[in-house]
């Protein structure tokens, strides 16, 4: 941490009349130098403790949701993380909450050993493609794999809200709150 550079009582005092009011807000002390820039190449600096959910992808900043969906592709559960998460990871995360089921539809972004066996272990047959670069592929039912559309019509139809589509809100809770209003106004009203 020797490598940072601190602003100093006095040079604080002497910048604080350029500062932005507060209009009764606390003041965050945050005397990092702006030549430090962003901790990575493509994030912005963290303030607080809010997290973002905002990743750096190869099309820019993004985030990805990932959702499990009834029969129907009506959403059941969502997570909101960051682009550059890999799917298996969104799963990892999900896999306690998932539903009783038959049958699980995933891409090819959620081959993973660990996962199968996983639902394997919940009773859920895995009906997920394989990965071209896996040495031996694992075989699926790809009559049952076309429902896989109605996944990606929720996708579509969440996605026909501007709000969502082009993500305004910094915030994960807000920007997931309206995800969760948009899927509750499409599909459960």
């Amino acid at each position: 941490m020797s490598d940072l550079i601190w602003l100093s009582e006095a040079q604080m005092r002497q910048i604080e009349p350029y500062f932005p009011l507060s209009h009764g807000v606390p003041r965050v002390d945050d005397r990092r130098d702006a030549s430090e820039g962003a901790s990575n190449g493509c994030e912005p600096f963290k303030k607080g403790s809010v997290l973002r959910r905002i990743g750096c992808a190869k099309g820019g900043l993004n985030s990805k949701l990932h959702a499990v969906c009834d029969g129907q592709g009506r959403p059941l559960i969502m997570l909101l993380s960051e682009g550059q998460m890999s799917d298996y990871k969104g799963a990892a995360l999900m896999i306690d909450a998932l539903p009783s089921a038959k049958a699980m539809l995933g891409d090819r972004g959620y081959d993973a050993d660990w996962f199968r066996n996983a639902l394997i272990a919940k009773g859920i047959e895995p009906c997920i493609p394989s990965k071209v670069n896996r040495k031996i592929p694992i075989p699926h039912d790809r009559t049952l794999y076309r429902q896989r559309h109605k996944i990606e019509n929720m996708f579509g139809k969440l996605k026909d809200w501007r709000r969502i589509h082009t993500r305004h809100d910094r915030c994960a809770y807000t920007f997931m709150s309206a995800i969760c209003i948009a899927a509750t106004v499409i599909f459960w009203l």
